[in-house]
């Protein structure tokens, strides 16, 4: 009960704070915004945590040595499926021969690394990369408008 509640509270931290990415994105009017960075933050720390639960459990039915957990493909697997989702939202203009919603997808797999951090207990780390990503995305996309004349 301990663990489970554990994991839930980081999948609620990782959420939040993948959400404070996602509400830039929302006000910028992207197509994957609050919710979904939400979501894809707070399923990455859970798809994390719930791997140390499966190869725990795995341990204690089966020898150890029988067991091969491999954390490294956990994330390998999270990054496919969230690139996945980023890939989605990156759409070519038809006015003009230029690709849109790459930042936006890029977000997607920024907040799979906010949650990914929050799942391994790196909450300042965690909590540093979601204002690094508002920095970013707003102040570096400010600066960019102001020199494309927008």
């Amino acid at each position: 009960m301990e663990l489970q509640l554990s994991i839930l509270m980081n999948v609620i931290i990782a959420t939040a704070l993948s959400g404070i990415v996602g509400y830039e994105r929302e006000k910028a009017q992207k197509p994957a915004g609050f919710r979904t960075n939400m979501i894809v933050g707070g399923a990455s720390c859970l798809l994390v945590n719930l791997t140390y639960v499966l190869s725990t459990s795995l341990e204690s039915v089966f020898s150890v040595d029988m067991v091969q957990a491999d954390p490294i493909r956990v994330l390998e697997a999270i990054v496919v499926g969230v690139s996945f989702i980023g890939g989605g939202t990156i759409l070519k203009s038809p006015q003009k021969q230029k690709v849109r919603n790459l930042t936006t997808a890029a977000t997607l797999l920024y907040s799979s690394g906010i949650g990914i951090s929050v799942a391994l207990k790196q909450y300042w780390l965690a909590a540093g990369l979601s204002i690094l990503a508002v920095l970013v995305n707003f102040v570096m996309g400010w600066i960019g408008n102001k020199l494309n004349g927008n």
